[in-house]
């Protein structure tokens, strides 16, 4: 062996891990494994969502967007926004005078969103940033409202992405943060990982002809914190009065917080 390829070896060797699903990898290589998942399924994500949560996703995400309060003339980001769900509900609130900016770090998937918005009519005020969730793009106190639906889990370190979102609202902004989370009803757990691990990826493969996508997505709803924990890292990020407010029997968990400094 070259002392050139002992030289490579020896830096992935010490280069910082992190799990992508139940895989160790590199950092940087999640990042780019992360990213080909969603380009992977950009195109059916939405029909997915409908049939791995019945619809119910549906209903999640206006729960949140009702506990947001989003109100006219406030300035709005919606994190990881994807094909635009939240944005689409959130818009007509903060008209007029209100913007929404919605970001995520894979451009297929915010193509998606945009098309989708602009398919309902909704241009004006609203922008669509290619941008990581851990190094935002955005001034300090720039926003009043906050929003992340089921993106977190896929960061490298949603620890940053907490600081950053801290960094980035105003006094008395607030952050709403969905996600799957741990299922807290007895004997709900082992449905849920029956239904998870053995027809989410056969349906993914049916559906979207992409059964590795969808294993490695199963894979990280059940390596992210539970409630508590997640709670915890928020008030380390720095915000405050954060609740818990759990759904479907904690199959997923709404978090909020404010920013009070």
């Amino acid at each position: 062996m070259s002392e050139h390829q002992e030289n490579g070896e020896r830096s992935q060797a010490l280069a910082p891990t992190t799990h992508f699903g139940y895989q160790e990898v590199s950092e940087t290589e999640k990042e780019q494994l992360v990213k080909g998942v969603f380009s992977s399924v950009a195109s059916k994500y939405d029909l997915m969502n409908d049939l791995m949560s019945l619809g119910v996703h549906r209903l999640w995400k206006r729960f949140t967007v009702d506990l947001a309060r989003p109100r006219p003339g406030q300035r709005v980001l919606d994190l990881a926004g994807g094909t635009g769900d939240l944005a689409a509900a959130i818009y007509p609130r903060v008209r007029p005078n209100g913007s929404i900016v919605v970001s995520d770090i894979n451009p297929e998937m915010l193509a998606v969103g945009e098309n989708r918005l602009a398919d309902k009519g909704i241009i004006a005020d609203i922008e669509f940033v290619e941008a990581n969730a851990e190094a935002l793009p955005f001034p300090d106190r720039e926003f009043d409202l906050v929003t992340l639906a089921f993106g977190i889990r896929n960061m490298t370190h949603p620890e940053r992405a907490l600081s950053e979102i801290h960094r980035v609202l105003k006094t008395g902004g607030r952050v709403l943060i969905l996600e799957f989370s741990h299922p807290r009803w007895p004997g709900l757990q082992s449905i849920y990982d029956l239904y998870s691990f053995n027809l989410l990826p056969r349906i993914g493969e049916l559906i979207a002809k992409d059964r590795e996508s969808y294993q490695y997505l199963v894979e990280s709803i059940r390596r992210f914190p539970d409630q508590e924990t997640f709670k915890m890292m928020m008030e380390d990020a720095g915000l405050a009065r954060v609740e818990i407010f759990n759904l479907s029997g904690g199959i997923v968990a709404l978090h909020r917080g404010f920013r009070m400094d």
